[in-house]
């Protein structure tokens, strides 16, 4: 039985053509190559190891729900997770503040089994704040003094990091609001470790700290809470970082895109070099992001060599132990696996009372194939959009059936097609294109 604020969940989104955040184990077909990879990098961050992975793909090729699907992989073995979508006011390198922004935004949706819609920061820091203080308070010598000693011997590994000392300092102040219920505190300490504080003179008169997370700390920091959560009892930290396009195709500057770059190259040898402990990464982005030599990652050279193709690998095969996974083309029967997985959330309660048989299924992708032809193998989400669109009609007013919908949607189709036969070309709307002259 698939509870209703899943069921809800799923529908609303794949109807708006976004990814639910929750309820994907009920409609995930496909991409075993690609999970199983997944796996085995979470596996190696459980061992001390890191790990980072391009996700490319064209839009609405699957990419968003790809990385909701590994995080919950990731929460059910016990990983940390943060996720931010990249905007031109969030990214990896900025001096007004777009990395802070987007280290903020990474906390505020960090998530956990417990709390897997996001917003767990508070309970990732109190849980272990609370355990610490139970352990040391039971053995019957113990006081907050005590208490505060402990965290400084647990916590020491950090203090080799990055602020590593103030990270300290910060949580033996939310202890402190932890144990004399002062909510004033706690919030204190949680708005720094959500680098929230934009002074250090306002930091310093809250919690007694000299830093502040800032844009230069970005990714120091992230090794810092993968430290961090680690040594909380969880099995790493695993970042996730959607819309790389907008690094390469809504930067104008060169310079500031190529100091994003650099940001990111970073981060890459890091996890490819075994400098970093716990953390991996998964970076979202089109092709075009990924391959144009003018404004993609292939345009820093740099970049370009990490990421390249496994020169061995045809067009049939994919190595997936290469930074770079492009995720492959649902097959036909993917794709009649997906509408059967919606039409059995969609039908909730009411169990096999469909309102569409499996050959209306079939029917349906047969006239999404003549609409869309590949592109609906492609990215499926239009073909997701159309089917739970029909679902909803279907219920709403049952006097039609599936067969009407269908085949009044094909003579529609048939009319715009002789329209477009029998009627001028439309003009270019790419002005710039219009006329060309030596």
């Amino acid at each position: 039985m698939i509870p209703n604020r899943e069921r809800s969940a799923v529908l609303q989104s794949l109807s708006a053509g976004v990814v639910p955040a929750i309820g994907l184990q009920h409609i995930q077909v496909g991409r075993l190559n690609e999970v199983d990879a997944l796996v085995n990098d979470l596996k190696l961050v459980e061992e001390d190891g890191a790990s980072v992975r391009f996700i490319v793909g064209r839009f609405g090729s699957g990419k968003t729900f790809f990385l909701n699907l590994i995080r919950n992989v990731a929460q059910k073995r016990k990983f940390v997770v943060a996720q931010a979508d990249i905007t031109t006011e969030r990214r990896f390198h900025g001096s007004g503040g777009q990395a802070r922004s987007l280290y903020t935004e990474l906390m505020r949706n960090l998530s956990t089994r417990s709390k897997p819609e996001g917003n767990a920061l508070q309970n990732v820091v109190e849980r272990w704040v609370g355990e610490i203080d139970h352990s040391i308070r039971q053995s019957g010598s113990g006081n907050e003094d005590d208490v505060k000693r402990e965290f400084v011997r647990v916590l020491r590994p950090l203090q080799d990091l990055v602020s590593g000392f103030d990270f300290v300092n910060v949580i033996s102040k939310y202890y402190e609001g932890y144990i004399s219920h002062n909510e004033e505190i706690q919030a204190n300490a949680l708005r720094w470790l959500r680098a929230e504080y934009t002074t250090k003179t306002e930091a310093r008169q809250d919690l007694g700290v000299r830093s502040i997370i800032d844009d230069s700390g970005f990714y120091d920091y992230l090794k810092l809470f993968a430290g961090f959560v680690r040594l909380a009892g969880y099995a790493g930290l695993l970042v996730n970082v959607d819309e790389l396009v907008v690094l390469s195709h809504r930067l104008s500057n060169t310079t500031a895109r190529n100091n994003n770059y650099e940001a990111l190259l970073r981060i890459i040898n890091d996890c490819l070099q075994g400098r970093a402990e716990g953390l991996a990464f998964l970076f979202a982005g089109t092709d075009e992001c990924l391959e144009d030599q003018r404004r993609g990652l292939y345009s820093y050279e740099a970049l370009a060599t990490r990421l390249a193709p496994n020169r061995f690998a045809d067009e049939k095969q994919q190595d997936y132990s290469s930074p770079v996974i492009k995720l492959e083309n649902l097959t036909p029967e993917d794709c009649l696996v997906l509408l059967l997985n919606i039409r059995r959330v969609h039908a909730g309660k009411n169990g096999e009372d469909h309102f569409i048989s499996k050959d209306g299924l079939v029917a349906f992708l047969k006239n999404c194939q003549s609409r869309m032809g590949a592109a609906y193998f492609q990215t499926p989400r239009e073909t997701i959009k159309d089917f739970v669109s029909l679902l909803n009609i279907l219920e709403q007013d049952q006097s039609r059936s599936w067969k009407d919908h269908l085949q009044t949607l094909g003579k529609a189709n048939e009319s715009s097609a002789e329209g477009n036969k029998g009627g001028q070309q439309p003009a270019s709307t790419d002005e710039d294109l219009t006329e060309f002259r030596l």
